[in-house]
């Protein structure tokens, strides 16, 4: 069933074509992920396919009902009453509560309850935290039909059928999940470079045969004077015809060179490391410790005498649901709260989403160089991983989007003295390309970092340590995100067979008292039928 036809889409801002789309059509069962370069585009398209917002030509027309999560709507949230009570409820107290993760839950679940056959959303999991995101995956999963725009690599991953990449206006499809989408980009990349190799390679030749040819037509000798005039003729007439010969091969050369069809260079992702020694990094094996630390505001208890260490040259991530004190904790750490101790050395630097340590009228490369103990080319090259390249590292910070700000602000620190780095959702605001440079440069980073993140592809790759806020505790775990995730299921798994066990014990213990029970047999028959619907969950055949 035909549910959505665009055809040849275009939007233009200024002199800019933003997009530029022939023909998409989407389908009842088209689960598509939008995703290119924050600017591209995306939630323009996703506002043209709403019917919000007209195209500059061409149309798009909606065949049924559509529900829109829009990324920036606060003000728009769905007021439905029970639609709040019936998802937004604190489980201690009861009552609604309307924080930020909140109020993104009351939209979802407001365009949800709308009479739909296809789904829009744009950043709908913008302020969840995990379990925030779990629901909404669990909802999302139920709709048939989805346009999603999302920088979790995650939800892409399990949602997406298809993938619709918006780069420099031209829209390019996949099909398959991000996953695919990502390793057929590695593979088109692989093969654009080796295209631009054999291009230079081919060019470098044919140049260097065009060297040789007009050396050696420059090099042709003149008749010596002492030659006969005869002889001078026909000397002059054989330097003549070969010299002709040779202009026409540099000639010919020169045509073949400019008819070499040119291959533009593929941008490759810069690895220079850091002198991180210039940080003066401490030499503890713990960096920062916390003994008996508690934090309460409004009668709400975040920390009861909870401990933590942080050893040296570790990746932790800080782990908790919305409003269980993972901030607040950061805050600690770096305002030298009760119960907390650094090592001697320690020089914290901290990422925040206020990004207010920027300077709004100087460049990009200004600011990163004010701070910076690194040296200039160092500093460059940090800014061309986070994809400021060429005269971008001129701009003021004033005329930079949001995302660009994000990614700045990590390159300041980077570069810093610091040799300890707190970060807060450093890639809230990111597209997918942002947040994977952002991902390189943490793993590379050669100190002390803990980290606050919602996106579990970042934690998988770069953290090697964890720390989790759970019942007013820090609970540390001493290995990645996937150790743990496969350590929990694996004692799920432990716990579900100890259960069967117990029940099969219980049941022949049961069989064998009724043979030889008598009064009791009614409540032993009783106790025989509970265990063997107990036994009946796990699927056990008798």
């Amino acid at each position: 069933m035909l549910l959505l036809e665009a055809i040849n889409i275009k939007k233009t801002y200024g002199n800019r074509l933003l997009i530029d789309l022939p023909e998409l059509k989407i389908y009842s069962g088209d689960r598509i992920g939008l995703v290119g370069a924050n600017g591209s585009g995306k939630t323009t398209l996703m506002n043209i396919f709403s019917g919000e917002l007209p195209p500059d030509e061409g149309y798009c027309k909606q065949y049924h009902d559509i529900a829109y999560i829009r990324q920036f709507s606060d003000a728009e949230a769905d007021e439905d009453t029970s639609i709040l009570y019936e998802y937004l409820t604190d489980e201690e107290t009861g009552k609604p509560a309307f924080s930020g993760g909140e109020q993104t839950k009351a939209r979802i679940f407001g365009a949800l309850s709308k009479e739909h056959r296809l789904l829009l959303a744009d950043e709908p999991t913008s302020n969840l935290d995990d379990d925030g995101i779990e629901l909404l995956y669990r909802k999302l999963a139920f709709e048939k039909t989805i346009v999603l725009i999302s920088h979790d690599r995650d939800l892409l991953d399990r949602l997406c059928n298809r993938i619709i990449e918006i780069r420099n206006g031209k829209i390019t499809e996949y099909n398959g999940n991000y996953s695919f989408y990502r390793e057929k980009r590695r593979v088109e990349f692989e093969s654009a470079f080796a295209e631009y190799q054999q291009y230079q390679d081919e060019k470098q030749r044919l140049e260097n045969a065009l060297s040789n040819t007009k050396t050696r037509a420059s090099s042709i000798k003149q008749a010596p004077r002492r030659m006969g005039n005869s002889e001078a003729r026909l000397h002059r007439r054989a330097s003549e015809e070969k010299s002709e010969k040779l202009h026409g091969a540099a000639k010919a050369i020169q045509s073949r060179i400019d008819k070499l069809e040119v291959k533009e260079k593929p941008k490759e992702n810069h690895r220079m490391r850091l002198d991180f020694s210039l940080t003066d990094p401490p030499q503890s094996k713990v960096v920062i410790r916390g003994k008996a630390i508690s934090f309460a505001y409004d009668n709400l208890t975040l920390f009861d005498r909870a401990e933590f260490a942080i050893s040296n040259q570790s990746k932790t991530a800080l782990l908790g649901s919305n409003g269980s004190g993972k901030t607040t904790l950061l805050n600690m750490i770096l305002n030298d709260g009760e119960g907390i101790a650094k090592a001697p050395k320690v020089k914290l630097g901290c990422f925040y989403q206020g990004l207010d340590n920027l300077q709004p009228n100087r460049s990009v490369l200004d600011n990163v160089l004010e701070d910076s103990v690194q040296s200039p080319a160092a500093a460059r090259m940090i800014l061309a991983r986070l994809l400021f390249r060429g005269d971008d590292v001129y701009k003021a910070v004033s005329m930079l989007s949001g995302g660009e700000k994000v990614k700045l602000a990590l390159a300041k620190l980077m570069t810093s003295d610091a040799n300890v780095l707190l970060i807060d959702e450093p890639t809230n605001y990111l597209d997918i390309d942002s947040i994977e440079a952002v991902q390189d440069l943490l793993r590379d980073y050669e100190g002390t970092l803990l980290f606050v993140a919602h996106d579990k592809e970042l934690v998988r790759a770069v953290a090697d340590k964890l720390l989790i806020i759970q019942d007013k505790q820090l609970r540390q775990f001493d290995g990645t995100l996937i150790e743990y995730e496969n350590r929990s299921e694996s004692i799920r798994t432990s716990a579900d067979t100890a259960d069967k066990l117990v029940l099969e014990m219980r049941l022949t213990k049961i069989l064998a008292d009724m043979s030889l029970a008598g009064a009791e047999k009614a409540a032993l028959e009783a106790e025989y039928a509970e265990t063997l619907s107990l036994l009946k969950q796990f699927d056990i055949e008798l």
